[in-house]
């Protein structure tokens, strides 16, 4: 199969979105005649990591607009680390350029049905257009996009965790399918893969049955090798990895474990930076619980399996995560992960691999994870009856080759209109948990 693939994020050296892009195109690669094509800034680094450029991949340089957008986001955010729906805003606003950029250099190969197919993997924000799926249709070459997430809801409860993100667009978010090429892209896409529940319910009904839910997030089993084997015992190990903003949640994580820590029935370790990196070490300091919690810092990726394994649990009481992958690769491990029931984490943690507190007001959390985690504390022989079913989870449905697979079947589907539409479920349905 040939396959042109669009990833404008997508690189061996990031993480989050980057990091998808990369890993799930060279693993489309690794099983088709695939060519990626992404933005100059990426391309150092996959030379780097051994791709030719011309046979391998192209790099577009699309700088003129998107950096001078950038910066702007940048300026308008105050240069903090925050307003990602203003960021994903305005790139949506600049990113027809590079796709205007890519129809000028391959439009024609394009047109001359060089490929079999074309597939959009990044951006993965809905609000994103594309120029490149009616040429493509015009030109009678199916066009994939996908998967596509975001748009999780705010809940009611966390309105001031909202502000202090400065998510002022997210308040009116709707407002792109007013944008001009929503309907277009969307119309001309002979397949769009859905990467959460919350996406597919935004999506309008009429262009569901083209649709495929599919999670953005896998692992690569080369960087998740080894897996725990420690046996729980007290005090048991928890672990948090997230930035440090009041949404990701780790500050009602040290609330709720606050006692248990004063008692030596828990440790906790928090891997990440952000700006709430102060008011967590005051609260450290007013509980009294310094010598039972860890302020890690930014840990590389690469070490993140044996930060990760070192643990008994994954804490993580996010209240808005669109992918969640950090408790994929908790379960990678072995590490059963605790997570909101909502979002991205809730659709990759289930009750065999770990454990989904209800959503609900900051306190309401609090209580219900003081709750849970004094029970683990008392009978820690619960996390590791899950570790394993967690590991399994993980390895078996969500590799980035795994991923690759259900792409390609995908793709067969377009190019063969007379197979069944595939369905892997929503969430990804797993054989092996129906017994």
């Amino acid at each position: 199969m040939r396959v042109l693939l669009i990833a404008e994020q997508c690189n061996p050296e990031w993480v989050s979105v980057p990091l998808v892009g990369w890993s799930h195109s060279r693993a489309i690669a690794a099983k088709t005649d695939a060519h990626l094509v992404t933005q100059v800034r990426n391309r150092d680094a996959i030379l780097r990591a051994g791709l030719r450029e011309g046979a391998d991949f192209t790099a577009i340089n699309s700088e003129a607009i998107e950096g001078r957008i950038y910066r702007l986001a940048d300026r308008l955010r105050g240069g903090t680390n925050k307003g990602w729906t203003l960021v994903t805003g305005l790139a949506a606003l600049s990113y027809p350029y590079f796709e205007h950029l890519i129809w000028e250099k391959f439009g024609r190969r394009i047109r001359g049905g060089e490929f079999d197919l074309v597939h959009r993997i990044t951006p993965l924000s809905p609000t994103t257009p594309s120029l490149l799926a009616p040429r493509c249709r015009e030109a009678g070459v199916p066009f994939v996009l996908g998967p596509l997430n975001g748009g999780v809801p705010w809940p009611k409860h966390f309105d001031s965790a909202r502000r202090k993100e400065k998510e002022w667009l997210s308040y009116v978010r709707d407002a792109y399918k007013l944008l001009p090429g929503y309907h277009s892209t969307r119309g001309a896409a002979s397949a769009i893969l859905i990467g959460s529940r919350d996406t597919w319910r935004q999506m309008p009904g009429s262009y569901l049955p083209k649709c495929i839910y599919l999670p953005e997030n896998a692992i690569d089993p080369q960087r998740f090798q080894h897996r725990r084997t420690r046996q729980a015992s007290r005090p048991i190990r928890c672990a948090f990895i997230g930035r440090l903003v009041p949404y990701k949640g780790a500050d009602m994580l040290l609330e709720a474990a606050a006692p248990l820590v004063r008692e030596g029935k828990l440790t906790i370790e928090i891997i990440g930076d952000g700006p709430q990196k102060p008011d967590l070490k005051a609260m450290i300091s007013r509980e009294r619980i310094e010598a039972g919690v860890t302020l890690a810092g930014w840990i590389e990726h690469a070490k993140l399996q044996d930060r990760l394994r070192a643990n008994d649990l994954f804490t993580f009481p996010s209240i808005r995560e669109f992918g969640g992958g950090v408790a994929l690769e908790a379960m990678a491990v072995g590490v059963p992960p605790v997570v909101i029931d909502y979002g991205g984490p809730a659709e990759l943690v289930n009750d065999r691999t770990g454990w989904l507190l209800p959503m609900g007001s900051r306190g309401q959390i609090v209580d219900r994870l003081r709750a849970l985690l004094s029970d683990l504390a008392d009978r820690p022989q619960m996390i590791d009856a899950k570790s394993m079913a967690a590991y399994e989870r993980a390895h078996r449905l969500f590799t980035w080759d795994a991923k690759a697979e259900q792409a390609i079947a995908v793709y067969q589907w377009v190019l063969d209109p007379t197979l069944p539409k595939p369905d892997f479920g929503m969430p990804l349905f797993d054989p092996l948990e129906k017994k």
